[in-house]
Order: structure tokens, then sequence, then C-alpha cells
């Protein structure tokens, strides 16, 4: 499996590589031997190419011609980062992302997911004060920190974990079942 570079439509310059880094951890779980990103990105570069959008145009035949994978994931990041108002702040990370068999350039799977701060929150604990104490304490942890990075593993995780999302068991699971 080649993972590509994600492509970043959101404003934050971190979004492609904050989910590109953890991209490949459920992808090789689920069974699948999974292209190194390192030496994807060094090629891509050594070839002139930087550019995610561009990287995801290269044919299907291409790839497979120099990487030999069975099949490529292409992600778009659409959300990441913080945003905040007066009492809150939320990190998010949604990415969208697809599966195409390098042999036939066929759409394989497709899928989506989010990832949110929100998610745990509970109703109004603290008062007003505590309110405002959480989003100051947030606010200066995200700007510390990327807080979004964390948030796009467990994206990636229920975008292309086998039990979340519908992707099947790779060659190298335990649970692969051939036809």
């Amino acid at each position: 499996m080649l993972v590509l570079p994600p492509v970043n439509e959101t404003p934050d310059v971190l979004a492609t590589y904050g989910v590109l880094s953890q991209v490949t951890l459920p992808l090789a779980e689920a069974g699948y031997y999974v292209v190194p990103v390192s030496l994807m990105d060094e090629t891509f570069k050594q070839n002139g190419l930087s550019n995610a959008a561009e990287i995801q145009e290269v044919s299907a035949h291409k790839l497979r011609e120099i990487f030999g994978a069975d099949a490529a994931v292409l992600i778009k990041v659409k959300r990441y980062g913080t945003t905040y108002a007066v009492i809150s702040s939320e990190t998010t990370v949604a990415v969208e992302g697809r599966i195409v068999d390098l042999r036939s350039g066929q759409l394989l799977w497709q899928g989506n997911a989010v990832a949110s701060s929100k998610e745990g929150d509970s109703a109004n604990q603290g008062g007003l004060v505590g309110l405002l104490v959480k989003a100051v304490i947030q606010q200066i942890v995200g700007t510390v920190s990327d807080a979004s990075y964390g948030f796009a593993g467990t994206a990636n995780n229920r975008l292309l974990s086998p039990q979340k999302n519908g992707i099947l068991y790779g060659p190298r699971s335990p649970n692969y079942q051939k036809d």
C-alpha cells in the first residue's frame, strides 16, 4: 500500500504532515505492508514533486511502476486546527480518503472521519470561572504545541481501521479471509 501526501484544504500549514505522519499505523495494524512514508516523500522530492495535489495527480500506472505497490491511499484534509471563542476552544481534524487500485486505476474504497476535542466534553463543569480557566489553558497549550496532531491520529484510525469504516483486512492480518 502506498500512502500519498494528503492534500491540505485548510489554512494550517501543519495539516499535511500532521496527518501523513500517523496514517500508516492503522493500515499496518490492519495487515497491509505500507511503503515507508520517508521513502515515498524522498522519491517524489528527488523527481521534483513536493506539492501533494500534484503528487496525487500522478497516474496509477506510474505509481505502480515506481513503487511496486498494489494500491494507493489518497487523503484530503478538510479541517485541521483549533478555533477559539471567549470561553471555549475546539480542535478538530476531518479527513476524507480513498484507496485506488494501481493496476487498473479503479476506486476500491472511500470514506471520511472526524475527531474533535469536544467529543469528551461534558456539560458546564465549574461554572463560568471554570470555563474561563479551561479556555485559557487550552489556548496556551494550543499555541505552544500542535494540538491537532493527536486528533489527526484518531481521525486516521477512524478512517482506515477495518472495524470502523469498512476497509477489509490485509493479507498480513490474522483476520484476513481469502476468497
